[in-house]
């Protein structure tokens, strides 16, 4: 799952498509506000910025390459904010 700021669509739309990952689930105007330094993001007057979320399920091997794509958006400019979370899938149908 990669929440994000809408900010950074071009470029998780970039990477999902580099990676070949053509299968997810998107979400837009997704509220919330990050742990430690993140400013809120509620779509409201006084906090407008609004996040998006996608959630793909992929490959071990294609994993490693999220994160990393997703620490490198991240470190282009930490103020607008992305991250990504790894959950094991047992089973599917």
């Amino acid at each position: 799952m990669i929440i994000y700021n809408q900010a950074n669509t071009e470029k998780v739309e970039y990477m999902l498509d580099k990676l070949g990952i053509n299968g997810y689930t998107l979400w837009e105007n997704v509220q919330g506000r990050g742990t430690n330094t993140g400013t809120p993001h509620l779509g409201t007057h006084a906090w407008p910025e609004i996040n998006k979320s996608v959630l793909t399920i992929v490959d071990d091997e294609i994993v490693d390459k999220v994160l990393d794509t997703v620490k490198k958006i991240d470190a282009i400019n930490e103020e607008v904010g992305i991250r990504a979370f790894v959950w094991d899938v047992v089973k599917t149908v």
